[in-house]
Parts: structure tokens; C-alpha cells; sequence
């Protein structure tokens, strides 16, 4: 049966509403539609191109979730070579550099334009009349392979441009895996019982050269642009780098960067600093900047070399990886039980610090990775943090490296340990009476954002637990019971007792989002103990509260609806806590006073001078708001104080508007930081 002309229209507003969506949502950031809205769209059209093959297109937006394997991929040689940069290791190159730009043009300034150096996998887009024709990795540069069918996967890719636009138009870009959607997929890999990806570069590179653009489609890439290939007829294009970006965005495609910085190698040495320091709140993984001369004209005179552009070059930052000897394996036991390998390592410096230590994540992970003891690892610091052992280099594992083994009871208290239902994580069970969990529950309950116990640290916690004045919570509200023997005690002078028991007496009041983040809940961090604490009003609402009723709450899914309900059913957490609640009185969260920020999420940065940033975001939270602790595009605005550092960089990036606090002072409503 052939589609009448009803369905064919529908197709095509469908395929048009798609993209419109698409570019708000991955080149603008500003969505106008919800997922679940998208969603349906998407369906529809999806029915539609299945009952009716012949109306699917070579750009319907349906192409991105893949289809059937091809048998291989095809060579194709670039209409223009896709040529590499020279790299700078420090600020001493990116002089030299400068230096020598100004033998080409005289007494000319240069400006500079300052990129992200994305660490993915270069791609080269083809488009003919507008449509998506080609898709080639780099190869060596003059050859790539023909990846059009994963290409059209990725997130990010136009499938048609967005006139007007030249007849044939190569833009060339990175595909790379977010960090949010590396943990996730590789959470759903783990889940399935399949290898994890190592690192999102080798994520994102294994991607677009798979024969199954499913297999692609899974994996959630992205795409940013910025450089062009071959254009045929050769137009009137922006004079400028700046320019030739906004010029790609208004075609349809994603840009990242950091923008023009002016005059000056000197300039351009702090923006990359700053671009280093501010490198692990990015939203992807870079492996330095990418320096251009803002001018076509100025790259004209300065030409190129047989490698490349004379008039760019790549700031390279210390790697992030690096080989080292495993000398062997720890196990630790975390506030929840968990137990935890730690490898112990030969020292190596990694990202620009000396590591000793990285984490295995967990039994079943280190098995996969068959890590030995005596293997040469490999290891990374993921998002610039946390180091972590990617694995083993087999050719340089030496005859006598042993497996390492892993333990059936507790290396604490003993008992037998178990695995959870997924059988990933190791637990102790003994959540009474194992000392670890003891020591790192109260550890965790006294820290500076929860119950905020001003000289009661690790080391005093830990010396308390030995002469066994502490074993639950609600002790630490009895230690002035031994105010005598602590005086006895070496470096606890009277004035040292007096503060430490005064401190203590001082957080017998504290609000209800801070004691709940306190209390260790499973899945329950500070943002949403602020939620809870502003939903429920009150510990006793809350832990009578259901799954469902918890799942009202703004960011609350059923995992952790079911965490909390599970904590607050456990006969020896909910003793503890009424125990505790003998000793504190949470102060009940105050209700909504007002609408003013009703639905908006305000993220502050930077040092607040007219109140403290807590106060700021309770303020936020009694007048309908959210509170968040990072920018994304869905934050409403931000406010930003003196010293303000990546946050803003990552507002302005995404057009999120920024007030100074006497602007955000101004929206407040007469006489409301007297209440």
C-alpha cells in the first residue's frame, strides 16, 4: 500500500521537527521539549519509515540508532589532506611560536583564537547539496575509511546543513564520548557482564570504525567541528577563525571553544593555564589547547610546512597516563561496608602529580583486567582526580607475576564477606561492630558538610574509638562524660577540651539537610538531602515515606527512593537513629515562602560577601528554586562573586546568563534577608 499524502507530510514535519530539536538541544542548549516529548516524535516517525521504507531518507533522523552490518570498510582518499599541528610542551614553546609567526608578518599584531584539544578521534564530514554524503577517519592523514554509516549515529552530526550552504562542504571535527555518557555506558556494560572501555578516547575511536552502527549507536558519541576541508564553489566566508565558528554553528553544527583572546602570546598563556586548571569540570576529556591565528588573512602570508599550518599549534599538557610496576594490592572497607581494591604502585607522575595509589574499583573489575601482581600497569587519573589501573601491558609481564587473591572474610573485623545480588561488589556484613565502617561513618558524620565538628577529625575519632568512648553516632553528644580522662590526655589542654566539647554542643541543632547527608544514607549526597529535607520538612515525614512518595521528589529516582526506604526499614539504622535523635534536634526545613525563583536552578560561585553561600542557596530553596552545584544547560543563571573560576568559564560557554551578586540581591523582594 502506498502512504497517501497525509503521511508523507507528516514524515516530513516530523523529520523537520527532529532536527529542529536536535540543534536546540546539542548546538544551542536550549531545549525547548522534554525527552519524553522528543521521544515521541522520534516513535512516530520510526512507525512511519517502517510501515513505509520508501519515505525514509538519507537524513531522517532516523538513521542515528543504526542499522544492519556492513561487510567492511572502504579506503577513501581526502580532497584535502587532513594534516597534523606541531605541539608546544610549555609556555617557553608557545613564545618561540609567536616569535616566529612575527618573522612572517612584520610589524602586524596577531590575535589569537584558542581551542579545545579534544581527545577523540578525527573525523572528516562531506556534504553535497546540504546532505551528509561521506564520513572518513583521518588514517594517515592523505587516506581515511569510509565511516558514513556510524557517522550518522553520532550526536551532534547534521545530516542535512542548514542553508545556505556551498554545493560541497567538508567540515572537519572530533567524535568523542562525554564523561556522562562513558560512566554510563560503560555502568550498562558492566551490568551486562562484557569488558569495560578503558578510556572515552578509545571508546569513541573503537565506535566509528565498528561494522555494526548499532554497536555505534550504543555508545552515545558526540561530535564538535572546527576546521574545514574542501568547499567547491569556493564562497565569500568569515575572515576570521571566530567568525568561521558561528558560521559552522548557524549551519547546524556543535563548536567548543574557548574564543578569540586578543593580542599576545602572553594572553594566550594564561587562557590555557586556565583552560589546565579548569580541564576536569569539563563535560569531556582534553589533552591540552589548540592556539590559531585568528586572521585568514595573516594565515595567508604565514603559510604552511609539509606537516602543517605554520600558524597553529597544539599546548600540549603532561599526559595523563603513564606505566608503572604493581607492587601489590590493599583492601579497604568503606562506611557502607563495601571492600575495595586499592593498588599499590611503584611512583609515577601522572597529569603533573606523583601517584603510589589507584583504585580497582572492585573484584569483578580486577579480574576482567587479569591485573597481576609484578604487572606492569597502565595508569590514568579519570577527570584529573581519581587515578585508576586501565590494566596490565601483557608483553612486559614478567614470568613470576602472580594473581592477586581476593579475600573471603573481612581484612578488618573477619567476618565472612559476601557479594551483592549483582555479584560486582564485596560487602562485610557487619555493619555493627566492624571497626572500619565504625571509624568511617562517624568520620563521615562529623565532616565539614555534614554535622561540621570543628576538632573532631580522623585522628581524634580514631583515638576516641580505642579507649571505646566512641562505637555509635549518638556517643559523640556524650563525650563531655569524659571530659576528666580527656584532659589526661596528651596535647588536650583545658582550652583544647573546653573548644572541642563546646564544638559538639553546638551541633545539637543543625538543619534537617545536613543531618540527613550526615547519616550516610545510601545514594543520599547533599543536593539531595537538601531535596528531602525541603519536600518532607521533617525526619519523622520522611522516613515514613514510600517509594513512590520519594519519587516525587525533584532528581529522585527509584534506585535511590529504594536505598532510602530500605535504610529506614533496617531495625539496627533506625535504633541508631532515634538514639542520635535523643541527643539533636534537627531544625525542620522551612517550607516555600515564595514563587520568586519557583522551577529555576541557580548554581553560585566564586566568595559571597553579603551572606555565605549556604544562606544563598536556602534562600533559593524557601522561594520555590533549586540550588545546584554545578552549570549544565539547564541552569537558569548563575551568580558569580569575586575569585570565580571554571563554573563561570563553563556558563559563558553555554550562554548561561551570569549575575554579580548585587544583580541577584536586586530580584529579591524588599525585605527578605531580614526573615
Amino acid at each position: 500500500m502506498n502512504p497517501d499524502a497525509s503521511v508523507i507530510a507528516r514524515a516530513n514535519e516530523l523529520r523537520e521537527q527532529i532536527e529542529h530539536h536536535n540543534r536546540l538541544y546539542h548546538i544551542l542548549d536550549r531545549p525547548e521539549i522534554s525527552d519524553s516529548e522528543y521521544d515521541l516524535l522520534f516513535r512516530e516517525l520510526q512507525a512511519i519509515e517502517e510501515e513505509f521504507p520508501e519515505l525514509r531518507t538519507p537524513d531522517s533522523p532516523t538513521l542515528r540508532i543504526g542499522g544492519p552490518p556492513i561487510d567492511s570498510l572502504v579506503s577513501v582518499r581526502h580532497s584535502v589532506p587532513m594534516l597534523s599541528l606541531d605541539n608546544a610542551f610549555d609556555d617557553d614553546e608557545l613564545r618561540a611560536f609567536d616569535t616566529r609567526l612575527k618573522k612572517y608578518v612584520g610589524d602586524e599584531e596577531i590575535a589569537y583564537f584558542v581551542e579545545y584539544k579534544f581527545d577523540g578521534a578525527s573525523i572528516s564530514l562531506r556534504y553535497e547539496n546540504g546532505v551528509l554524503v561521506q564520513a572518513a577517519t583521518r588514517g594517515d592523514g592523505t587516506t581515511g575509511e569510509d565511516v558514513l554509516h556510524n557517522a550518522r549515529t553520532v550526536r551532534g552530526v547534521p545530516l542535512r546543513l542548514v542553508p545556505p550552504f556551498p554545493d560541497t562542504l567538508e567540515v572537519r571535527g572530533e567524535v568523542l564520548m562525554l564523561r556522562a555518557d562513558f560512566e554510563k555506558v560503560n555502568e550498562e556494560r558492566l551490568a551486562r557482564g562484557e569488558a569495560l572501555f578503558a578510556n572515552p578516547r578509545n571508546a569513541a575511536s573503537g565506535g566509528l570504525r565498528q561494522l555494526d552502527s548499532r554497536l555505534t549507536a550504543e555508545r552515545r558519541l558526540s561530535f564538535f567541528a572546527y576546521t574545514l576541508g574542501e568547499v567547491s564553489p569556493s564562497a565569500a566566508f568569515p575572515e576570521t577563525q571566530a567568525d568561521l565558528m558561528e558560521w559552522l554553528r548557524e549551519r547546524g553544527f556543535p563548536v567548543r571553544v574557548v574564543g578569540e583572546v586578543g593580542v599576545g602570546i602572553e594572553s594566550v598563556i594564561l587562557v590555557v593555564e586556565e583552560i589546565r586548571k579548569g580541564r576536569s569540570s569539563l563535560p569531556f576529556d582534553i589533552d591540552g589547547a589548540v592556539i590559531k591565528v585568528n586572521s585568514f588573512a595573516q594565515r595567508d602570508e604565514i603559510g604552511f610546512t609539509s606537516r602543517g599550518p605554520r600558524w597553529a599549534i597544539a599546548r600540549k599538557f603532561p599526559a595523563e597516563q603513564a606505566f608503572t610496576e604493581l607492587i601489590g594490592v590493599a583492601w579497604s572497607v568503606g562506611r557502607t561496608g563495601v571492600v575495595v581494591p586499592t593498588a599499590e604502585l611503584k611512583p609515577v607522575g601522572v597529569g603533573g602529580v606523583t601517584v603510589s595509589r589507584a583504585t580497582l574499583h572492585n573484584p569483578k573489575e580486577m579480574a576482567r583486567k587479569d591485573v597481576r601482581i609484578g604487572d606492569i600497569v597502565i595508569v590514568q587519573r579519570a577527570g584529573d582526580v581519581i587515578p585508576e589501573v586501565v590494566g596490565p601491558v601483557l608483553d612486559k609481564r614478567p614470568t613470576n607475576a602472580s594473581p592477586v587473591p581476593v579475600p573471603t572474610t573481612c581484612p578488618v573485623c573477619e567476618t565472612p564477606l559476601e557479594y551483592d545480588e549483582g555479584g560486582i561488589l564485596l560487602r562485610c556484613l557487619n555493619r555493627k561492630s566492624c571497626p572500619a565502617q565504625v571509624e568511617t561513618r562517624l568520620i563521615h558524620f562529623v565532616s565539614r558538610n555534614a554535622m561540621d565538628i570543628d576538632g573532631l577529625g580522623e585522628k581524634q575519632i580514631q583515638l576516641f574509638l580505642s579507649k571505646g568512648w566512641l562505637r555509635e553516632l549518638g556517643d559523640i553528644y556524650r563525650l563531655h562524660l569524659h571530659r576528666e580522662e580527656l584532659l589526661e590526655l596528651e596535647g588536650f589542654g583545658e582550652a583544647s577540651v573546653e573548644k572541642l566539647l563546646s564544638a559538639i554542643e553546638a551541633t545539637r541543632e543543625r538543619t534537617l539537610d545536613r543531618f540527613l547527608f550526615a547519616l550516610g544514607i545510601r545514594f543520599v549526597g547533599e543536593r539531595t538531602a537538601a531535596d528531602l529535607a525541603r519536600h518532607f520538612g521533617s525526619i519523622s515525614a520522611l522516613r515514613s515515606a514510600t517509594e513512590s512518595e520519594l519519587t516525587q521528589v525533584q532528581d529522585i529516582g527509584p534506585r535511590t527512593a529504594e536505598g532510602i526506604v530500605t535504610w529506614f526499614a533496617d531495625e539496627d539504622h533506625i535504633r541508631e537513629l532515634d538514639d542520635l535523635l535523643s541527643e539533636v534536634t534537627p531544625e525542620e526545613a522551612e517550607t516555600v515562602r515564595g514563587d520568586l525563583f519557583a522551577g529555576q536552578t541557580i548554581v553560585f560561585t566564586g566568595k559571597l560577601e553579603q551572606f555565605t553561600r549556604e544562606a544563598a542557596e536556602a534562600l533559593v530553596l524557601a522561594e520555590g528554586g533549586r540550588a545546584a552545584g554545578s552549570v549544565s544547560k539547564t541552569t537558569s543563571f548563575v551568580v558569580a562573586g569575586p575569585g570565580a573560576g571554571s563554573k563561570l568559564v563553563k556558563a559563558e560557554q553555554l550562554g548561561v546568563r551570569v549575575l554579580t551578586e548585587t544583580e541577584f540581591l536586586e530580584l529579591l523582594p524588599e525585605g527578605i534577608l531580614a526573615l
